[in-house]
This record gives C-alpha cells, structure tokens and sequence, in this order.
C-alpha cells in the first residue's frame, strides 16, 4: 500500500511539484493549503491515519508552528517533517522544540525529501495488529484479509470499511462514522457509497463466520456468526 502523507504548503507552483514527485515514489498524497484546514483535519482523522505530516510553517490561517502545537498538545505522535524557507538557526530549534521530527530548508532536493519521508515513517511504524473474529482476520501492517487461509480480494474503500467494522465489532457504527473515518479530507463519499461498500463486502465475507447487520436507523453490526447462518444479511 502507498505511505499515506500529509502536505501542507501554500505555494501552489512548489505544492503541486511535491505531490507529483511523492506519487511516482509511491506515495498517497492529501494536500491542505492552509493551516486552520490542516489543523480541521488533523483533529477531525484516525491518528494513523497519516504516516507523516509534511508541514510548511509559512501559511495563511495559523502558521506550522501553531498546527504543530496543537497536534502536539492533543497528543499526536505523527512525526512531522517541517518545509520552511527560514534558516534561522533560532526557527530550527523552536520547531524541533515544539515537536517536529525533522527540518529541511527550502530549496531542498526531492531524493532528499523522499529519503527523509521513508525514515521518519519507518521509524514511526507501528506493530503489526491482527484483528480477527469468526473465521475472517485481518493483519493491518500487511493490509491482508483472510477467511482461513484464503485471502480475500478488497478494494482500497472496501478494505478501509471491512477493517473499522472489525475495529468496533460488537457496536453499532453509523455511515457518517464510517465515512469521517476513512474519507480523505475534501473527497465527496455518501452514505450511498457505503451501502455499496457493505453489500459488496457481505457478498465477499460469505463463510467468514461473521455478518455485517443493518440496524435499521443507526448503522452496521458486526459480530460472529452462527455456524448455522451461512448466507450473508441482503
């Protein structure tokens, strides 16, 4: 799977440089070009939602300085590389200081921003969790799910909605729950889409031993299954 990042830069010319050189190392890009739009969805994710935040500290709204302040104060262990024309020795110290993991100065070069990226990820890597229920498991690290020893083919959203179920198993979760979790900021999913998601993935769980359960009003359900209950919910 690409690294998921996060660029925050208001230089439109540099921005749309970087994203393009990111993706063709690989990597899923979401770029925010302001710093209250950054901080919005920082607070708004699934804290491993990004492997690394790319921040510049030179934004409209609030600077990097306060977005990083304010992830930092909420708790978030991000690692965050900052992008800044600012040389000053004083402006390295306050934003490593402040909870940045590296500092790379403009103009830089791209292999050395990609290098600084992948170790900054790397070290952040979390272990891997296998969540299972029934006969279905999923390993997070690898992105694989399995009935058994099957594995199961899954799209990229199919995957995302399948891995919040089984992280709440045994609770309700709503469409918008569903949606705030896994939607990149600013992508346009409904809750139409999710319903698409959920049946294709009860059509693909079948023999899991498990069933995604519609409550009428509220959300989705997913728990063990009956050995009995073979056929998935329509």
């Amino acid at each position: 799977m690409p690294l998921q990042l996060l660029l925050v830069e208001d230089d439109a010319v540099l921005a749309d440089g970087l994203v393009r050189t990111l993706q063709t190392h690989d990597m899923a890009v979401e770029l925010v070009r302001d710093g209250l739009a950054a901080d919005a969805l920082l607070q708004a994710c699934a804290p491993a939602r990004f492997a690394v935040l790319v921040l510049d500290l030179g934004l409209p709204g609030i600077d990097g300085f306060e977005v990083l302040r304010r992830l930092r104060a909420r708790g978030a262990t991000t690692p965050v590389l900052l992008l800044t024309a600012r040389d000053a020795v004083e402006d390295r110290v306050r934003g490593l200081e402040a909870g940045a993991d590296d500092y790379l100065v403009k103009p830089f070069a791209s292999a050395e921003l990609v290098a600084r990226i992948r170790a900054l990820a790397r070290r952040a890597a979390p272990a891997p969790v296998q969540l299972a229920l029934g006969r279905l498991s999923l390993d997070t690290a690898a992105r694989r799910a399995r009935i058994d020893d099957r594995v199961l083919e899954l799209s990229v959203r199919e995957w995302s909605v399948l891995e919040h179920l089984l992280q709440h198993a045994g609770r309700v979760v709503s469409k918008q729950q569903i949606i705030d979790a896994i939607a990149p900021w600013g992508e346009d999913l409904t809750q139409n889409a999710v319903e698409v998601y959920v049946s294709r993935l009860r059509l693909k769980l079948d023999g899991a031993g498990v069933a995604i359960r519609t409550i009428r009003g509220f959300g989705y359900l997913l728990e063990a299954q009956a050995p009995s209950q073979s056929r998935p919910q329509p």
